[in-house]
């Protein structure tokens, strides 16, 4: 799936300021009709290190209502978290109705990060993908309006983005020694993350795959993906704010 994206896909800085305004003014018409219509959201973040899932979240965000949308971050299970089940913390993080979730990073982690680095078993992490898929059919079914977004770069764009990080003070802190590990076995991650989007991609949860390598081109796609299915979801169009009269 990930061999058919077009990495060479640009957008102009003047167009993408025309389109971020666009989508993010209709963007907040609709979480104002999300809370109207008390339905939960969930949106999914998925990708390399360094594609640009920080940037596309603030952009998603920066119009919003605070008091409508919440960001969880996930790392590494810590406290009660990891002594059960993997899909509890995830679960007692689902938003109540009129609420958005956004999850930077996810439950994916099962069958990518450890899968990988070995710390789950093979069974358990094969089994990841029905529990997975089971666990989103029942958002679904309680009336969750759920996206979930891959954001996929080259191996050669993500040196260049880490490069960055490392020369600009402000930007440092993002690079680890782990994400210069997770580098060298992107032959691992590549296939399992081929493997989780063959599987996981279902009609009732579809992944919308990102190509990252532009940051414009994939902010817009992804702000212009959630007006998309939101609209759909909620049965409302908003109006086109920079439409001229």
């Amino acid at each position: 799936m990930l061999e058919t994206l077009d990495l060479k896909c640009r957008l102009a800085r003047e167009e993408y300021v025309e389109q971020l305004t666009r989508r993010q003014i209709q963007l907040r018409e609709l979480g104002w009709q999300v809370y109207q219509q008390k339905r939960p959201v969930v949106i999914v973040f998925e990708g390399w290190d360094a594609a640009g899932k920080g940037g596309a979240i603030k952009r998603t965000t920066e119009k919003l209502d605070p008091r409508g949308y919440v960001v969880y971050p996930i790392s590494a299970p810590q406290g009660e978290d990891k002594i059960r089940h993997y899909l509890y913390r995830f679960w007692r993080r689902l938003p109540e109705k009129g609420q958005i979730a956004i999850f930077d990073r996810s439950w994916y982690g099962r069958v990518l990060v450890e899968r990988v680095e070995g710390f789950c078993t093979e069974e358990e992490w094969k089994r990841a993908y029905k529990e997975i898929n089971s666990f989103e059919r029942q958002m679904r079914d309680f009336g969750t309006v759920l996206t979930k977004f891959w954001f996929h770069v080259s191996p050669d764009e993500q040196l260049k983005r880490f490069e960055e990080r490392k020369r600009t003070g402000y930007k440092a802190w993002k690079l680890t020694d782990e994400d210069w590990r997770n580098r060298g076995k992107w032959a691992a991650y590549e296939e399992a993350a081929e493997e989780m989007l063959l599987k996981t991609s279902t009609r009732t949860a579809p992944w919308t795959l990102v190509e990252g390598n532009d940051k414009y081109w994939a902010r817009v796609k992804v702000l212009s993906a959630l007006v998309d299915i939101l609209s759909n979801a909620l049965s409302c169009k908003p109006r086109d704010p920079l439409r001229k009269k």
